[in-house]
Protein backbone atom coordinates (compact mmCIF):
# COMPACT_ATOMS: atom_id res chain seq x y z
CA UNK A 1 0.00 0.00 0.00
CA UNK A 2 2.87 2.23 1.09
CA UNK A 3 4.51 2.01 -2.23
CA UNK A 4 1.24 2.33 -4.21
CA UNK A 5 0.78 5.94 -2.45
CA UNK A 6 4.34 6.88 -3.36
CA UNK A 7 3.93 6.07 -7.02
CA UNK A 8 0.55 8.12 -6.63
CA UNK A 9 2.21 10.75 -5.35
CA UNK A 10 5.28 10.82 -8.08
CA UNK A 11 2.68 11.05 -10.39
CA UNK A 12 1.00 13.84 -8.94
CA UNK A 13 -2.31 12.07 -8.41
CA UNK A 14 -2.82 13.93 -4.99
CA UNK A 15 -6.87 13.70 -4.88
CA UNK A 16 -6.27 9.87 -5.80
CA UNK A 17 -3.48 9.62 -2.77
CA UNK A 18 -5.60 11.50 -0.05
CA UNK A 19 -8.42 9.09 -1.11
CA UNK A 20 -6.94 5.75 -0.83
CA UNK A 21 -5.69 7.18 2.58
CA UNK A 22 -8.53 7.85 3.73
CA UNK A 23 -10.18 4.54 2.55
CA UNK A 24 -7.30 2.31 4.05
CA UNK A 25 -7.31 4.32 7.43
CA UNK A 26 -11.25 3.56 7.34
CA UNK A 27 -10.71 0.06 5.70
CA UNK A 28 -13.26 1.06 3.49
CA UNK A 29 -11.32 -0.24 0.70
CA UNK A 30 -11.78 -3.74 1.88
CA UNK A 31 -15.53 -3.80 1.48
CA UNK A 32 -15.37 -2.22 -2.60
CA UNK A 33 -14.99 -4.29 -5.50
CA UNK A 34 -11.75 -2.84 -7.86
CA UNK A 35 -14.17 -0.82 -9.93
CA UNK A 36 -15.55 0.82 -7.25
CA UNK A 37 -12.47 1.67 -5.38
CA UNK A 38 -11.40 3.02 -8.67
CA UNK A 39 -14.31 4.95 -9.03
CA UNK A 40 -14.51 6.68 -6.44
CA UNK A 41 -10.82 6.87 -6.37
CA UNK A 42 -11.32 8.96 -9.77
CA UNK A 43 -13.65 10.87 -8.68
CA UNK A 44 -11.63 12.37 -5.74
CA UNK A 45 -8.82 13.28 -8.37
CA UNK A 46 -11.34 14.95 -10.90
CA UNK A 47 -12.39 16.99 -7.50
CA UNK A 48 -9.33 17.85 -6.82
CA UNK A 49 -8.12 19.04 -9.91
CA UNK A 50 -11.09 21.04 -10.47
CA UNK A 51 -10.55 23.25 -6.62
CA UNK A 52 -7.15 23.43 -7.95
CA UNK A 53 -7.93 25.17 -11.44
CA UNK A 54 -10.87 27.05 -9.04
CA UNK A 55 -8.40 28.58 -6.76
CA UNK A 56 -5.78 28.93 -9.47
CA UNK A 57 -8.64 30.65 -11.69
CA UNK A 58 -9.50 33.14 -8.65
CA UNK A 59 -5.57 34.12 -7.79
CA UNK A 60 -5.06 34.75 -11.31
CA UNK A 61 -7.79 36.82 -11.46
CA UNK A 62 -7.39 39.10 -8.82
CA UNK A 63 -10.62 40.56 -7.89
CA UNK A 64 -10.85 43.73 -5.55
CA UNK A 65 -13.67 41.92 -3.29
CA UNK A 66 -13.44 38.01 -2.75
CA UNK A 67 -17.42 37.72 -3.41
CA UNK A 68 -20.09 34.97 -4.53
CA UNK A 69 -23.47 35.21 -6.09
CA UNK A 70 -24.47 33.50 -2.97
CA UNK A 71 -23.96 37.14 -0.87
CA UNK A 72 -25.40 39.37 -3.02
CA UNK A 73 -28.80 40.85 -1.24
CA UNK A 74 -30.89 40.62 -3.96
CA UNK A 75 -33.38 43.76 -3.72
CA UNK A 76 -35.10 45.21 -6.86
CA UNK A 77 -35.24 49.13 -5.39
CA UNK A 78 -31.61 49.10 -5.59
CA UNK A 79 -31.63 47.56 -9.25
CA UNK A 80 -30.82 43.83 -8.42
CA UNK A 81 -33.09 41.94 -10.13
CA UNK A 82 -33.51 38.21 -8.80
CA UNK A 83 -34.23 37.40 -12.70
CA UNK A 84 -31.39 39.20 -13.80
CA UNK A 85 -28.53 37.62 -10.94
CA UNK A 86 -30.04 34.03 -11.91
CA UNK A 87 -29.37 34.40 -15.31
CA UNK A 88 -26.00 36.23 -14.86
CA UNK A 89 -24.85 33.52 -12.31
CA UNK A 90 -25.26 31.01 -15.25
CA UNK A 91 -22.17 31.99 -16.94
CA UNK A 92 -24.62 31.98 -20.82
CA UNK A 93 -23.43 35.55 -21.12
CA UNK A 94 -19.43 34.56 -20.51
CA UNK A 95 -19.65 31.57 -23.26
CA UNK A 96 -21.86 33.95 -25.71
CA UNK A 97 -18.83 36.52 -25.21
CA UNK A 98 -22.22 39.21 -24.46
CA UNK A 99 -21.01 42.34 -22.56
CA UNK A 100 -22.53 43.47 -18.77
CA UNK A 101 -22.63 46.88 -18.34
CA UNK A 102 -23.56 48.43 -14.57
CA UNK A 103 -23.47 51.87 -13.27
CA UNK A 104 -24.10 53.47 -10.40
CA UNK A 105 -23.21 55.90 -7.77
CA UNK A 106 -20.36 55.67 -5.09
CA UNK A 107 -20.96 52.92 -2.76
CA UNK A 108 -23.88 51.05 -4.74
CA UNK A 109 -22.09 48.12 -4.41
CA UNK A 110 -20.91 47.83 -7.88
CA UNK A 111 -17.35 46.83 -7.41
CA UNK A 112 -18.75 43.62 -5.25
CA UNK A 113 -21.06 43.01 -8.18
CA UNK A 114 -18.50 42.67 -10.80
CA UNK A 115 -16.11 40.47 -8.66
CA UNK A 116 -19.37 38.67 -7.55
CA UNK A 117 -19.58 37.75 -11.35
CA UNK A 118 -16.07 37.12 -11.59
CA UNK A 119 -15.75 34.65 -9.22
CA UNK A 120 -18.99 32.55 -10.71
CA UNK A 121 -17.06 32.77 -13.61
CA UNK A 122 -14.19 30.97 -12.21
CA UNK A 123 -16.12 28.33 -10.53
CA UNK A 124 -17.62 27.26 -14.13
CA UNK A 125 -13.82 26.93 -15.35
CA UNK A 126 -13.44 30.21 -17.14
CA UNK A 127 -10.39 32.58 -17.39
CA UNK A 128 -11.03 35.96 -15.55
CA UNK A 129 -9.28 39.33 -15.46
CA UNK A 130 -10.13 42.28 -13.37
CA UNK A 131 -8.71 45.78 -13.74
CA UNK A 132 -9.29 49.38 -12.59
CA UNK A 133 -9.83 50.82 -16.00
CA UNK A 134 -6.77 53.23 -15.81
CA UNK A 135 -4.80 51.14 -14.63
CA UNK A 136 -4.90 48.21 -17.30
CA UNK A 137 -4.21 51.42 -19.99
CA UNK A 138 -1.13 52.59 -17.81
CA UNK A 139 -0.39 48.82 -18.13
CA UNK A 140 -0.74 48.55 -22.02
CA UNK A 141 1.27 51.47 -21.87
CA UNK A 142 4.31 50.05 -19.95
CA UNK A 143 4.04 47.37 -22.35
CA UNK A 144 4.59 49.13 -25.60
CA UNK A 145 7.25 51.04 -24.11
CA UNK A 146 8.84 47.40 -23.43
CA UNK A 147 7.80 45.95 -26.73
CA UNK A 148 5.40 43.24 -24.88
CA UNK A 149 2.36 45.02 -26.27
CA UNK A 150 1.12 42.35 -28.40
CA UNK A 151 1.57 39.55 -26.28
CA UNK A 152 -0.13 41.08 -23.61
CA UNK A 153 -3.27 42.37 -26.00
CA UNK A 154 -3.30 38.79 -27.68
CA UNK A 155 -3.37 37.40 -23.86
CA UNK A 156 -6.18 39.82 -22.80
CA UNK A 157 -8.12 38.83 -26.09
CA UNK A 158 -7.95 35.25 -24.97
CA UNK A 159 -9.27 35.86 -21.38
CA UNK A 160 -12.86 34.45 -21.28
CA UNK A 161 -14.00 37.11 -18.64
CA UNK A 162 -12.57 40.84 -19.10
CA UNK A 163 -13.83 42.77 -16.49
CA UNK A 164 -12.79 47.00 -16.00
CA UNK A 165 -13.55 48.70 -13.04
CA UNK A 166 -13.97 52.28 -12.58
CA UNK A 167 -14.65 53.43 -16.40
CA UNK A 168 -15.01 56.82 -16.36
CA UNK A 169 -13.06 57.97 -13.01
CA UNK A 170 -10.66 60.00 -16.34
CA UNK A 171 -10.89 61.68 -19.41
CA UNK A 172 -9.02 59.40 -22.01
CA UNK A 173 -6.25 60.36 -23.94
CA UNK A 174 -6.00 59.82 -27.95
CA UNK A 175 -3.85 56.78 -27.65
CA UNK A 176 -6.10 55.54 -24.24
CA UNK A 177 -8.93 55.47 -27.08
CA UNK A 178 -7.67 53.50 -29.57
CA UNK A 179 -6.41 51.16 -26.98
CA UNK A 180 -9.64 50.61 -25.46
CA UNK A 181 -10.94 50.36 -28.99
CA UNK A 182 -8.96 47.72 -29.76
CA UNK A 183 -9.31 45.43 -26.71
CA UNK A 184 -13.39 46.11 -27.14
CA UNK A 185 -13.21 44.79 -31.20
CA UNK A 186 -10.64 41.59 -30.27
CA UNK A 187 -13.76 40.91 -27.56
CA UNK A 188 -16.71 41.84 -29.77
CA UNK A 189 -19.07 38.52 -30.38
CA UNK A 190 -16.00 36.24 -28.80
CA UNK A 191 -15.59 36.44 -25.26
CA UNK A 192 -17.30 38.55 -22.76
CA UNK A 193 -16.71 41.96 -20.95
CA UNK A 194 -18.10 43.49 -17.75
CA UNK A 195 -17.85 47.48 -17.10
CA UNK A 196 -18.50 49.11 -14.33
CA UNK A 197 -18.95 53.36 -14.00
CA UNK A 198 -20.09 55.39 -11.97
CA UNK A 199 -21.67 57.60 -14.88
CA UNK A 200 -24.79 56.34 -16.69
CA UNK A 201 -24.27 54.81 -20.03
CA UNK A 202 -25.34 58.03 -21.26
CA UNK A 203 -21.61 59.95 -20.46
CA UNK A 204 -19.58 57.42 -21.79
CA UNK A 205 -19.26 59.33 -24.93
CA UNK A 206 -17.77 62.33 -23.05
CA UNK A 207 -15.10 59.83 -20.80
CA UNK A 208 -13.95 58.55 -24.47
CA UNK A 209 -13.75 62.13 -25.98
CA UNK A 210 -13.90 60.88 -29.45
CA UNK A 211 -17.35 60.47 -31.40
CA UNK A 212 -16.27 58.44 -33.85
CA UNK A 213 -14.08 55.71 -31.56
CA UNK A 214 -16.64 56.44 -28.78
CA UNK A 215 -19.32 55.16 -31.29
CA UNK A 216 -17.24 52.68 -32.29
CA UNK A 217 -16.63 51.52 -28.43
CA UNK A 218 -20.57 52.28 -27.43
CA UNK A 219 -21.79 50.27 -30.34
CA UNK A 220 -20.10 47.13 -29.91
CA UNK A 221 -21.44 46.94 -25.97
CA UNK A 222 -24.61 48.60 -25.39
CA UNK A 223 -26.89 46.98 -27.85
CA UNK A 224 -26.17 43.14 -27.11
CA UNK A 225 -25.53 44.29 -23.30
CA UNK A 226 -27.20 43.38 -19.42
CA UNK A 227 -27.70 46.93 -17.94
CA UNK A 228 -27.33 46.75 -14.35
CA UNK A 229 -28.35 50.29 -12.80
CA UNK A 230 -28.07 50.52 -9.09
CA UNK A 231 -29.48 52.92 -6.77
CA UNK A 232 -29.79 53.69 -3.61
CA UNK A 233 -27.42 55.55 -1.18
CA UNK A 234 -23.95 54.43 -0.21
CA UNK A 235 -24.04 51.03 1.22
CA UNK A 236 -20.64 51.89 3.43
CA UNK A 237 -22.71 54.34 5.02
CA UNK A 238 -24.61 51.79 6.58
CA UNK A 239 -21.53 49.71 7.99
Amino acid sequence: MQELLSQLKTLRLSGMSRSLEAMTATRQHQELTLIEGLALLLQAEEEDRDHKRFDRLIKNARFRYQASMEELHIDAARGIDKTLVTELASNNYVSKGMPVLVEGATGTGKSFLISALGHQACAGGYKVAYYNLQKLLLRIKLTRLDGSIYKFLEKLSRTDLLILDDFGLAHLDQQQRLDLMEIIEDRHGKTATVIASQLPIASWYDVIGDDVIADGILDRLVHSAYKIQLKGDSLRKKR
